[in-house]
């Protein structure tokens, strides 16, 4: 049992008690400011809301790129108050708060480490913030994490469908199936001892792996669900909305290119081939083909520690693609749930690093000075230094071994 001081519900208390602050304050910092508190998004989702409200498509409002579900559970907006959705996306944050204190209560018994970790998710300024100005990130955030609670408590059923819906909320999570079907294994008694590993000959490792990706009942069943869960909820609302559902939800998110609100290094490099639209497909193929062959890699090598392996695939995708925004951070907090990164993650340079990127970057976006190059050059410093603070986690985890 955790300290009184740092009990479940004294935190959990406590955080909602923070964010209902902030959204009292953002509300009063939107009437009185002229940079506002809340998400420019919240208000998208909000017009689209009141678009399926009143029953007509809630992709009549320009630059809704999401699913249907989420207007829908917006509609309260219209209804009752406008910071509903503030409150769910808050009670979101929370109850994923409440799935890291799960995932890893059963991976540790330390429980300095337990309340170490809730208090990092539920009193992180950014995800106080995002959740706090109207971002439905913790929405995603809530459904990962219950996939992998569902998941490593051998609920299959219940975590593909989980998987599917956030799947279906946006595309990312995919990235999780292949270490998903490699863990649906057990252990067989397959995997050789490192001696053996390299004493076997070309031959025998290619059996092995066609071994490892052989396919079981309920590998067969994990995915059937997921692929029919998705199916549902897709052929569902192509029905409705035709077409414009497939290109806004899906197809924009796999052809997107943000030049402005990125903290990527190859933003520059995109803004600058802007104009030549075969060249920037070009250069994302370039970009994406090693990302594809590290995830697999990584699959391989760490599916049985499956809470470290989403850490590594989620914080790779993040940090190394075309398109790298804050609140995409979220994402890569929710999936760290491993014990050995949380004790001894170096972050301050990789934290001044944003800072000095966000404060440049705000004299591009609302002063209108022109500094992508003094951007460009900082985005590669956050870069180096998150590499960096990733080299010093892995040599730890090295000498601890």
């Amino acid at each position: 049992m955790l300290p009184p001081i740092t009990s479940l519900p004294v935190l959990l208390g406590l955080a909602l008690l923070t964010r209902l602050t902030l959204i009292v304050y953002g509300e009063w910092q939107d009437r009185v400011m002229l940079v506002k508190y809340t998400d420019i998004d919240y208000s998208v989702f909000t017009d689209a809301a009141r678009y399926a409200w009143e029953g007509h498509s809630p992709y009549e409002r320009a630059t809704y790129r999401y699913t249907p579900l989420l207007a829908w559970l917006l509609t309260p907006n219209i209804w009752l108050h406008s910071t509903f959705g503030k409150l769910l996306f808050c009670c979101f944050d929370l109850l994923a708060g409440f799935l890291i204190y799960r995932i890893i209560s059963r991976l540790t018994l330390n429980k300095n480490l337990i309340a170490g970790s809730l208090v990092l998710w539920l009193f992180n300024p950014l995800t106080l913030v995002v959740s706090s100005r109207g971002n439905a990130e913790s929405i995603m955030s809530f459904l990962v994490l219950a996939t992998l609670d569902l998941f490593i408590s051998g609920k299959y059923t219940l975590s593909a469908i989980v998987w599917a819906i956030s799947v279906h909320f946006k595309i990312y999570p995919i990235t999780y199936a292949l270490p998903m079907y490699l863990s649906i294994r057990g252990h067989t008694g397959e995997t050789q001892n490192q001696d053996a590993t390299i004493n076997r000959t070309t031959w025998k490792a290619l059996q092995d792996i066609l071994k490892l990706f052989r396919p079981n009942v309920e590998r067969i069943k994990f995915f059937f669900i997921s692929l029919t869960t998705f199916s549902f909820l897709t052929v569902g609302f192509y029905y409705c909305y035709d077409w414009e559902f497939l290109q806004e939800t899906y197809l924009h998110h796999l052809t997107r290119s943000d030049t402005r609100h990125n903290f990527s290094p190859f933003f520059y490099l995109l803004y600058l081939t802007s104009a030549w639209t075969q060249l920037q497909k070009f250069l994302s193929l370039v970009v994406f083909i090693p990302q594809a062959i590290l995830l697999v890699v990584m699959a391989m090598k760490y599916y049985e520690d499956l809470p470290f392996c989403w850490f590594l695939q989620t914080l790779f995708c993040v940090f190394q693609q075309s398109l790298y925004l804050a609140v995409f951070l979220v994402v890569s907090d929710t999936s760290s749930c491993d014990p050995s990164f949380c004790e001894d993650v170096k972050i301050s340079r990789w934290i001044a690093g944003c800072c000095v990127v966000c404060w440049t970057s705000m004299y591009q976006s609302i002063s209108g000075v022109g500094n992508l190059r003094s951007a460009c050059g900082l985005s590669v410093i956050l870069f180096a230094a998150r590499e960096m603070s990733q080299e010093n986690e892995k040599k730890a985890n090295e000498l601890a071994a």
